[in-house]
């Protein structure tokens, strides 16, 4: 199992996603594929992702899910956004070593708000679904 995150190999399409913010820093590496429209991001599980029963930490997947919502709130609005709401059903677990992937879509989008939901996996099996909503900030940026 990978501790050490420069020895992390995403899976094909996926590149390193930079300039998240120091916490997100701090708690990734995170990365995001690249050749697509939708909002789809990953990262690999690692020790100091994990709780003390060895499962990865349900902090860690809502903190990854809220990044990705936001993402994808930010990306359908073109301005920045604030989380209000967040509301996460957690569905299994995972290990470190193990690929975990996230897609986030936005279903509502309003002058001043958006709603979105989103689901993390690790191969076929979904570990915590999400939905939340935003509170859309200054102007857009086009």
């Amino acid at each position: 199992m990978a501790e050490d995150e420069t020895a992390i190999t995403p899976p094909h399409g996926f590149v390193r996603s930079e300039r998240r913010g120091p916490f997100t820093e701090h708690n990734g590496p995170l990365f995001h594929k690249a050749d697509t429209d939708s909002t789809v991001h990953g990262f690999q599980a690692l020790k100091r992702h994990c709780n003390g029963y060895g499962i990865v930490h349900g902090g860690m997947l809502a903190s990854f899910l809220d990044g990705l919502l936001g993402h994808a709130v930010g990306a359908a609005a073109k301005r920045p956004a604030v989380t209000i709401h967040l509301s996460l059903d957690y569905l299994s677990m995972a290990r470190a070593g193990d690929w975990i992937e996230g897609e986030a879509k936005v279903t509502r989008l309003t002058r001043d708000v958006a709603f979105a939901e989103a689901r993390a996996y690790a191969g076929s099996t979904d570990l915590i679904r999400a939905t939340a909503l935003f509170k859309l900030m200054g102007r857009k940026t086009v």
